[in-house]
């Protein structure tokens, strides 16, 4: 038999390189579990659809983590971009809309009414990014969503709530 990962199993392959490419991946992430990350997209990526391909084999999969380590800090800065962007946005706009509140007051009970006429979708959003303390990748992850489709719900959620506030003549301070 050839030694070439169509002849062999996948886990004695990647038992027999894994430690190699993670060493290879910890040089072009921040962090392990990133790197593991890195490996397990590559080595999949790599399994599936590009070990049947012309080259040597290995060369081919290292080239592959070197990609998606690439595609990670890219995701990573667009993710941080739109949570800056996003931050930012509400700094200016919020007028101090989130802070905490007495438990009798005014403001407090119309956000919280406002809150609850939002659309589902919208709200658990809101939720989750402001009080869940959570990055629009997390809450992608945790709803079966894109993190643009998360950021974008946020950003729906805040002018919608905005919307009504205003409406229900409850201006923002």
């Amino acid at each position: 038999m050839e030694d070439t990962p169509q002849h062999e199993s996948w886990k004695d392959w990647f038992r027999q390189h894994g430690p190699k490419l993670l060493l290879f991946a910890r040089q072009a992430t921040r962090t392990r579990a990133d790197a593991e990350d890195v490996v397990q997209e590559a080595f999949v990526r790599f399994w599936r659809y590009q070990r049947k391909l012309g080259g040597e084999p290995l060369g081919l999969l290292f080239a592959s983590v070197r990609r998606a380590a690439v595609d990670l800090a890219r995701r990573n800065l667009r993710r941080a971009q739109r949570e800056l962007t996003a931050e930012s946005e509400l700094a200016e706009d919020d007028g101090g809309l989130f802070e905490v509140l007495g438990e009798n007051d005014d403001r407090r009970v119309a956000i919280e009414t406002a809150i609850r006429h939002l659309p589902d979708k919208l709200r658990e959003v809101l939720v989750l990014k402001i009080w869940g303390e959570r990055t629009f990748e997390e809450i992608g992850t945790q709803l079966g969503l894109s993190a643009n489709t998360a950021a974008s719900r946020y950003r729906y959620a805040l002018i919608a709530l905005r919307k009504l506030l205003i409406t229900d003549n409850c201006p923002l301070p």
